[in-house]
């Protein structure tokens, strides 16, 4: 289906008035590199708060989710633990405070509070940089792939071209116009950009899912969507296996759709399910990559205001989100059309958001939920742009090559890595399939190599820059070296099996082996970030210059609120869910729950947050 005159008007409308807010506002963003990429830490935490969640409502993630619904039912909601998302309710109890308190621009910049500037802390801090670079440039390639495919279903031009030699698709064509338009205002606003227009595309976005959870709710009923789903598909509960049984739909799509819930991994569930819980706690400790996530605490103005930041992105994205996820994957099933999506002699699950979208959504209001969508999309890809070139330019050209450099001269220098970042992002793209299997290896692999040094650097006081180095490449080299050492194990069960103990070994190596840090710098950094764990010795220095410090004596309770706060999550992620599926006793039941877990919240951590 093409889009009509209104909804392409309203999309080009939106675009337009993106592009001109940034460069409103840039005048503002190019003052220094602290307004430029964190915009002058003076944004209140709510923005930044519903920034952060707009950057994390990415129209490729919100594509593979909509078809992992259509697969896997309900319990499809605990496959995001891959990222894992309750790694904001950890940020929220204590770590966004930890990170906040250390008063810096970029990840690889705190490295020099917890290791100092010896040859070690000199080693992590390159180490942290190449990988922010490396996913960064992951995250645009995954982006690309994305709003590629999304919109050559709907826009009506076809562009495809031959330049030197090469055919390029409209489909990449698409996203290269896309994410030019995008590139455009990242570059020319900074943060300022980013924040005030993502503000706008949450607010567009949060209108298209109420749309869509309403006209889910009209066009399908509980008997046709009882008519067409397998046992099982409606209920959270699982056996070792996932056992879900398509036999409702012809013999050759039941075949692909059991192919694809084989070759996802999904099959053994329950294996699934502990992997990524074990795994969930590690990366979740370990703290935000050094992207955009990371960003947005760096940018509050407190560190109280960073652990509220955290818990607005929780409370606002995913009821939402899911009553887009939830309502445009029954459309879909209900109304199935296979021929919609095959693509070379297979279904391509990630054309199921695309299909329910352009039969079943009304002229006019089309163009306002392809306008979040794209919004969701821009803001995503915007938030990565805005976050690598900042380790270009203040971790590597200030700090290596031209420490005086003019601030002028370091704004212009960050327009031009934003740029190339793009370029050699959308490069990668070029060679990606899938959007599944790029973003399994992002999080499962890219992401698992980065747990071990990062979860040690928190509570061990042992861990030196030595092991931090050798920790993160071995991570990152184990993670590159993946798909061509083991193409056919899977990135999921690859994690406990191959690159945590890889990477684990080089953290561990790697620190024993050398000397411990600087005292000094250890007890700097101890008094300021205040974290619990393995600083007995540290701590014992520590009160012999000043008897009156106390240590963070609150493992139980963070622990405590940790567990209630993934539970309080997830019924902002089932609530939606059921509530779209019309299984209301569910729907009670987990909003009871959900009240309960906000009282405990409010009592044992919103009013126990210190004020700074």
């Amino acid at each position: 289906m093409k889009l009509s005159t209104i909804d392409i008007s309203i999309i080009l409308g939106y675009l337009v008035l993106t592009v001109l807010l940034g460069f409103l506002i840039s005048k503002r963003a190019s003052r220094n590199l602290d307004s430029y990429f964190l915009g002058g830490k003076s944004l209140p935490w709510y923005m930044l708060g519903l920034s952060n969640a707009s950057g994390m409502f990415d129209i490729t993630g919100t594509m593979w989710m909509v078809a992992i619904m259509f697969i896997y039912g309900v319990k499809s909601v605990f496959i995001p633990w891959l990222w894992p998302v309750w790694n904001q309710v950890i940020m929220m109890v204590f770590l966004a405070i930890w990170l906040r308190r250390s008063n810096v621009l970029t990840g690889a910049e705190w490295l020099k509070t917890r290791f100092g500037t010896s040859r070690g802390a000199r080693m992590s801090h390159i180490s942290v940089v190449v990988f922010a670079l490396v996913a960064v440039i992951g995250f645009i390639a995954y982006a690309f792939e994305g709003i590629g495919k999304f919109s050559v279903m709907f826009l009506p031009w076809d562009l495809s071209a031959s330049v030197m030699g090469i055919y390029i698709s409209s489909e990449r064509m698409y996203a290269f116009i896309i994410m030019g338009i995008t590139t455009l205002y990242v570059v020319k606003g900074g943060m300022y950009s980013v924040v005030l227009t993502e503000v706008l595309q949450f607010i567009v976005m949060t209108i298209s899912c109420i749309i869509i959870g309403i006209i889910a709710i009209k066009t399908v009923s509980p008997e046709q969507l009882d008519s067409v789903v397998p046992e099982g598909w409606k209920s959270l509960s699982f056996g070792w296996k996932l056992d879900i049984n398509w036999s409702s739909f012809p013999q050759d799509i039941n075949r692909m759709l059991n192919e694809k819930i084989g070759s996802d991994g999904y099959e053994l569930f329950s294996i699934f399910f502990m992997i990524v819980i074990f795994r969930g706690i590690l990366v979740s400790v370990a703290g935000p990559i050094p992207g955009y996530d990371m960003q947005r605490v760096l940018a509050t103005r407190t560190p109280r205001e960073s652990a509220l930041m955290s818990w607005f992105v929780s409370a606002v994205l995913f009821i939402p989100r899911y009553l887009m996820i939830a309502g445009l994957a029954i459309i879909a099933l209900v109304y199935f059309n296979p021929e919609a999506l095959i693509s070379e002699g297979s279904i391509d699950f990630e054309k199921v958001l695309p299909f329910a979208l352009g039969n079943f959504i009304p002229v006019g209001v089309l163009g306002i939920i392809l306008a979040g969508l794209i919004a969701a999309f821009m803001s995503t890809f915007a938030a990565n742009v805005n976050a690598g070139p900042a380790y270009i330019v203040n971790d590597i050209y200030k700090r290596f090559i031209n420490p005086g450099a003019s601030q002028k001269r370091l704004i212009g220098l960050s327009y031009v890595s934003s740029a190339a970042m793009v370029i050699i992002g959308i490069t990668v793209g070029f060679f990606v399939s899938s959007i599944n299997s790029l973003l399994q290896w992002i999080t499962a692999a890219l992401f698992g190599g980065y747990a071990a040094a990062n979860f040690l650097k928190w509570i061990w006081w042992r861990f030196n820059g030595h092991g931090y180095f050798w920790g993160m490449i071995a991570g990152l080299a184990a993670s590159l070296a993946l798909p061509k050492l083991f193409p056919d194990l899977s990135v999921i069960v690859a994690f406990p099996l191959y690159i945590l103990p890889v990477s684990t070994a080089g953290s561990l190596l790697g620190c024993l082996l050398t000397p411990p840090d600087d005292m000094d710098v250890l007890k700097s950094f101890y008094m300021n970030v205040r974290p619990w764990g393995f600083w007995d010795p540290v701590y014992r220095e520590v009160i012999k210059d000043n008897p009156g410090f106390e240590k963070n004596r609150a493992f139980k309770r963070d622990v405590f609120n940790s567990m209630v706060g993934i539970i309080w999550q997830m019924m902002l992620i089932i609530a939606p869910v059921y509530l779209i599926i019309r299984e209301y006793r569910g729907m009670i039941v987990s909003l009871f729950v959900l009240v309960i877990t906000s009282v405990i919240l409010k009592f044992n951590w919103y009013n126990k947050l210190e004020t700074e």
